[in-house]
């Protein structure tokens, strides 16, 4: 499984799970903050600026205590995805087409070969295009009047997209869960 988190500018950090390893809270708050750490390196401006939006799906490892108090601590702002809203979700609209026209119908002897491929294929993807991904969940979140608050806070484009990515030998098969 593929943990990913991307802005506008791009990929801000990236990490596999474990073979046979699952996201529970404490992997979750683990990953949130290599997360913070790498943004501290590859984003300074966003600490900078105190602009940091994490838009992420309904998992429950994602909505626990600890990890909410942990964000909350780090002073990042959670936008709340609405449920059933695939639409609403970057990963679902903009990377995923990216990633299945990438990798579709090929077979992979291990996860590494896998990774090493996923690898490869992400850091293809132009700035221009994350740039447009994020413009377009503006877009779309604009259509949805009940989300208005959403869309104000997304106009800055300091906003991270979080999706899991579920690697199934010795098919890949990716995972369009939606919450």
């Amino acid at each position: 499984m593929l943990v990913i988190f991307f802005d506008w500018q791009g990929v801000i950090h990236k990490e596999f799970v474990p073979e046979g390893g699952t996201i529970n809270t404490v992997h979750y708050k683990g990953v949130m903050e290599r997360l913070l750490n790498r943004i501290r390196r590859v984003r300074p401006g966003m600490c900078e600026s105190g602009d940091r939006f994490l838009l992420y799906d309904n998992a429950p490892s994602h909505n626990t205590t600890i990890v909410k108090q942990f964000l909350a601590q780090q002073k990042v702002t959670v936008l709340d995805h609405p449920p059933y809203s695939p639409d609403l979700a970057p990963a679902n609209y903009f990377l995923f087409p990216k990633v299945e026209s990438h990798l579709n119908g090929r077979l992979f002897d291990s996860i590494s070969g896998i990774q090493k491929a996923m690898t490869s294929m992400l850091n293809t993807i132009a700035k221009d295009d994350f740039c447009t991904g994020i413009q377009e969940l503006y877009d779309r979140a604009n259509l949805c009047t009940v989300r208005r608050d959403v869309c104000r806070k997304l106009n800055n484009k300091s906003v991270i997209s979080f999706m899991q990515i579920l690697f199934i030998m010795p098919v890949l098969k990716l995972s369009r869960r939606t919450v």
